[in-house]
């Protein structure tokens, strides 16, 4: 597994993988119902997908998308990290977050804001987040309380 920089075609792929997440169904779904990672906002933000490459005749296999994550600078927020529900249980996420980490350090930040979907906070404090309070609902799209974590970047 690779993890690189996005570029604006991956849009498309980033897209799918968000709208088909089983987390975000039942109840949540409205959260991803037609969301969108558009190239804009690839352009405009850190985002970083994590691929697998694909053996293929004489090479030219291309790769697959198994995850990826959104670091916003200003103000320090992981806005948006997704692994694949196929990859999941790989250490993917665990790699994704090491790399987030990475950059962050790498432009002066020192603690990365989370508000989680609340079936993925258990995922997050395991990977060294802590709560730091909840964001309260706001419908129609978020009918329901989020935790509110914070990495504290090291160096």
């Amino acid at each position: 597994m690779v993890i690189r920089r996005a570029e604006e075609r991956d849009g498309g792929r980033l897209t799918r993988l968000v709208r088909r997440s089983r987390a975000y169904e039942g109840r949540y779904s409205s959260m991803v119902e037609g969301y969108r990672v558009g190239p804009d906002y690839i352009v405009a933000h850190r985002v970083f997908v994590a691929v697998e490459e694909l053996a293929g005749e004489e090479g030219a296999g291309g790769e697959r998308v198994v995850g990826f994550y959104s670091l916003m600078v200003e103000p320090a927020e992981l806005d948006l990290m997704f692994v694949s529900d196929q990859a999941q249980g790989y250490g993917i996420g665990r790699r994704l977050v090491e790399h987030m980490l990475g950059e962050a350090r790498s432009a002066g930040i020192d603690k990365v804001r989370v508000v989680s979907h609340p079936p993925a906070e258990g995922f997050y404090r395991s990977v060294g987040a802590r709560v730091v309070g909840r964001v309260p609902a706001d419908p129609p799209a978020v009918r329901w309380d989020r935790p509110e974590l914070e990495f504290v970047v090291g160096d």
